[in-house]
């Protein structure tokens, strides 16, 4: 009989509670209080727990990396069987609750968020396994890169989040497509009840999400303004919940009225905002601060203690550590508290029959949403090159990534929707066009006269062919180049890229050295190339590609061969007019496009070039003779550079080059070395015309030493061996091909390199031994070289 009243009383007091407080649906609006209620809960009735109906609701703060405690919190609630009934969240709350609400375990949320995987997309990166190298354009001196729209190129057009999010919205749906699907998209038929808070600025209201597609809800509850950009729900533009309401605990009480919380707050208090540092001056003008001290007579209040930064994804362990030592510490009261218990054996078999409910993650249809009839098809195509009807996973996952690395796409966000009839999925992909104008600015700057400056254009069209027209320049003491191109990709079974050129490139070698040498003149080696033609492309998985391609190239050269001339004189001349063809393999994983200390490059390289050489003496030329030579060769060329140990303070990487050519003599020795092949394996080595490095033939190998001192700092040190199988020997008035396998040729470097937000500051030492180009035979052949930015220039006729 008294059983009978406790239930009556409780019935009315949750009817009570409904009539002040509706049940809110989905995407329910309610204004945050300007001060958080005392939120009063059942009182623990020792009846009701020992006939196991006591209800435990679980609270999780908004807090950024420092949200990661949430996993050790429900960690320890699980090893001591405490139950979880219901849950709340906001931002990392929500994610961290949401994957709970699926299905997970707290060893695989751990395992989850410690993965390199997870780290790369909470920083807008990409996993290396999805990166399309093929839509990769060549690598170039900017330090960065503006983008506007065709129709605002007036008008400034700043980017509105700091990383990119399509990796992680793929990543949010993945994890909640099957459990949303099998709750027919009611958070309450979830693996655990569900809620989520998400912000609507235009109303100033929080959103509470109870049901709809999950990744969508937990998506825009972390949205946190600036970093992530935000999405568009029901014609609602949505940001992070923790704007209004950072502890959820009255959605709690709201929604599932428990009769007990436990709140896990990492919030803490936002320290105040200083002059240099945005996201603090941001925090403090967007994120709630409840008081979460107050959540109820009954509650219990876990407050993991860690320092983590907002965005500080590096060191998951020790705050997840932190939120399980924390709730160790308040076990004596949750275990007084609460009585009920839910036996390990229990949530292996509620795991197992749930996850066995979930629909297989198979896809049948591919919907575009957000572009028009033209863009829908060009996407529509590139999904649609596999040869079965049904899709899974792994057949959507890397097609997906494929379609974001197309420069001309800005964002997807992708929702699953289970078909009941099929048994299949439906993808709907809601993709906005990148911004079609993109103007990239850079260059290099130098303790050396070789400064340079460099600016790329570029216009993206997207229809039923992706094209690009782009054009950049380079300006400086030892390197001027202009170069246009376009590209068309086409979205068949093998995509393939046509990419028609025009490339005009000059360096000037003394002007570049006149204050580099301190002891005589440097050598006056002027080189001017004009080439254009028609490449062709296509990948090999996702690392690789291959190009193929015809050019035509007007390769002059113009020099002295004595340094005894004066400006009244006359330099030799020599033309080249070559007809070029080439394939090339390259497989690139590098994380760098300089100074990479992880990932590994591939190339094989084929080459046949067929020229005329023509000859015009200067006057200070022992001939008089105009002279021309018909050559004809093929030239080999391999690259390897790996980074085989690329984790940790120490990495080492070991890189390889070899060349065979069957190339001739030209008709002097300068123009013979000036067209040789060269061995440029550091920055420095490319700026600097090195006759010793030079040969038809040959194999060179080195050793790197990487000591990566903090993040973004590290200490290099390098050697190289060069060993030409006959090296170009200048004798007193002819040249000829040296003894095989003769002297050889190394070059050592010592440098510490900062790799800073718009591109590399390196200071270094370089040794080049046998190098008489460098400094006397009484000299050390030492340099020390200083450059802020990118040594990268445009692709040479014959490379």
């Amino acid at each position: 009989m008294k059983r009978f009243y406790l239930n009556i009383f409780s019935l009315c007091c949750i009817l009570l509670s409904a009539t002040v407080s509706p049940h809110v649906s989905a995407q329910t609006e309610g204004p945050f209080p300007d001060d958080p209620p005392l939120i009063k809960f059942n009182t623990p009735d020792p009846e009701a727990a020992l006939l196991g109906e006591q209800k435990v609701g679980l609270v999780l703060s908004g807090g950024g990396a420092r949200g990661l405690a949430h996993i050790g919190v429900i960690k320890a609630l699980e090893e001591y069987n405490i139950p979880i009934d219901y849950i709340t969240g906001t931002s990392m709350g929500a994610i961290i609750g949401g994957m709970y609400a699926v299905g997970l375990t707290p060893a695989q949320m751990e395992y989850m968020v410690k993965s390199d995987e997870f780290t790369t997309l909470a920083k807008g990166g990409l996993d290396q396994r999805f990166k399309f190298y093929f839509k990769k354009s060549d690598q170039n001196a900017s330090w960065i890169t503006l983008k506007m729209a065709q129709d605002s190129i007036a008008s400034t057009s700043l980017p509105t989040s700091l990383i990119n999010s399509v990796a992680i919205d793929f990543m949010f749906m993945e994890m909640s497509a099957r459990a949303e699907a099998a709750a027919n998209y009611d958070f309450d038929n979830l693996f655990v009840p569900f809620r989520c808070v998400a912000a609507d600025i235009v109303s100033k209201k929080q959103v509470i999400f109870s049901e709809g597609h999950l990744n969508e809800a937990i998506r825009a509850s972390a949205t946190f303004p600036f970093y992530l950009k935000p999405i568009t729900v029901n014609g609602k533009l949505l940001f992070d919940g923790g704007m209004y309401n950072n502890f959820p605990s009255d959605v709690m009480l709201d929604e599932f009225y428990p009769d007990l919380i436990i709140g896990s707050n990492v919030s803490g208090s936002v320290a105040p905002p200083t002059s240099g540092d945005v996201i603090s001056q941001i925090k403090n003008m967007l994120i709630q601060r409840p008081d979460a001290a107050v959540i109820c007579e009954n509650g219990i209040l876990i407050e993991p203690d860690n320092d983590a930064g907002t965005f500080a994804f590096s060191n998951t362990q020790a705050i997840i550590d932190s939120g399980y030592s924390a709730t160790i510490a308040k076990m004596p009261e949750i275990l007084k508290t609460i009585k009920r218990r839910v036996s390990d054996e229990e949530m292996r078999e509620k795991r197992r029959k749930y996850q066995d409910n979930l629909p297989e993650l198979i896809f049948d249809n591919v919907h575009v949403l957000g572009l028009d009839k033209s863009q829908t098809n060009y996407v529509e195509r590139i999904f649609k090159t596999k040869n079965s009807e049904h899709q899974t996973l792994e057949d959507i996952k890397p097609v997906y990534f494929r379609v974001f690395e197309d420069d001309k796409i800005g964002t997807i966000f992708p929702i699953a929707e289970y078909n009941e009839n099929t048994g299949l999925y439906d993808l709907y992909l809601t993709i906005e066009k990148a911004k079609e104008i993109t103007i990239d600015l850079g260059g290099n700057i130098s303790n050396r006269p070789i400064s340079g400056a460099y600016l790329g254009l570029k216009y993206n069209y997207l229809g039923y062919l992706s094209m690009s027209f782009s054009a950049n320049g380079y300006i400086g003491k030892l390197y001027t180049s202009a170069q246009v191109k376009s590209r068309i990709d086409l979205p068949i079974k093998l995509p393939i890229f046509l990419e028609p050129h025009f490339t005009y490139n000059r360096w000037d070698y003394f002007r570049s050295s006149m204050d580099f040498f301190d002891n005589e003149t440097p050598s006056y080696l002027v080189q001017k190339e004009k080439f254009g033609g028609l490449e062709l492309g296509f990948p090999v998985k996702n690392e690789g590609r291959v190009r193929l391609g015809s050019s035509y190239a007007n390769l002059r050269d113009d020099y002295y061969q004595t340094k005894e001339f004066t400006k009244l004189d006359t330099a030799d001349r020599t033309d080249f007019n070559v007809f070029t063809s080439h394939i090339d393999y390259e497989r690139n994983t590098l994380n760098r496009k300089q100074y990479a200390n992880e990932g590994s490059y591939f190339a094989l390289k084929a080459r046949y070039n067929v020229g005329d050489e023509f000859e015009t003496p200067g006057t200070t030329s022992e001939s008089r003779d105009h002279l021309n030579k018909y050559h004809e060769w093929l030239q080999f060329k391999l690259v390897s550079d790996t980074y085989y140990k690329n984790k940790g303070t120490l990495r080492l990487g070991f890189y390889f080059e070899m060349v065979f050519s069957t190339q001739s003599l030209f008709n002097n020795y300068t123009a013979s070395i000036l067209r040789a092949p060269a061995f440029q394996p550091n920055p420095e080595s490319k700026t600097l015309f090195l006759e010793s490095f030079r040969a038809h033939q040959y194999a060179a190998f080195g050793q790197k030493v990487i000591f990566n001192i903090k993040k973004d700092i590290d200490l290099r040190i390098e050697g190289y061996i060069f060993q030409p199988y006959k090296s170009i020997i200048k004798q007193d008035t002819t040249f000829t091909l040296g003894d095989e396998f003769g002297e050889f040729y190394t070059i050592a470097t010592a440098s510490v390199v900062y790799h800073s937000p718009i591109g590399p500051i390196s200071l270094s030492m370089n040794y080049y031994h046998n190098s008489p180009e460098i400094a006397p035979e009484d000299h050390a052949p030492l340099t020390f070289f200083f450059h802020f930015g990118y040594i990268i220039f445009n692709r040479r006729a014959l490379d």
